[in-house]
């Protein structure tokens, strides 16, 4: 008896941090881009200012070689994410042309102020979840518009 109520402790106990752990993270590349595109609208300001560039944020939202450079932005002339120093964006539209295991390419449209914005989200599914492993505009990519207005 008391074996089989430690066996059932036990279970519980794993279920609830596998549960946890399951919930890290974003379940999917849509979830993860409708969660940046979150920070962009006309709410509270803790969601209307753009994606935050502190650490947490960071671990959440982009992949391990990404994070330093998305905290360490300084200056930028334009968010990147919104192709704009400012935003008043449209509903989305999001598209997965390919997915490759690991590894997908979501296509993000919106209007911001008048202006069509495409941008192709390159997405990897790590333990956590979905990150960014980069972004690429018409013209430009997140790795090198971080590194250009890094401090």
């Amino acid at each position: 008896m008391k074996r089989a109520q430690i066996l059932a402790g036990s279970l519980l106990v794993a279920a609830f941090f596998g549960a946890a752990r399951a919930d890290a993270g974003f379940r999917s590349p849509e979830s993860l881009i409708r969660n940046v595109y979150a920070f962009y609208g006309k709410g509270s300001p803790a969601f209307s200012n753009g994606l935050p560039r502190d650490d947490e944020t960071a671990r959440q939202f982009f992949d391990p070689s990404l994070r330093g450079a998305w905290t360490a932005l300084h200056d930028a002339p334009y968010d990147f994410l919104v192709q704009s120093p400012s935003w008043r964006i449209g509903p989305i539209s999001i598209a997965t042309p390919r997915r490759q295991f690991d590894k997908t390419d979501v296509t993000v449209t919106f209007d911001n102020e008048g202006h069509t914005v495409t941008l192709n989200f390159i997405v990897v599914n790590g333990p956590d979840g979905w990150v960014i492993a980069d972004v690429e505009s018409q013209h430009d990519s997140l790795r090198m518009f971080l590194t250009q207005f890094k401090r």
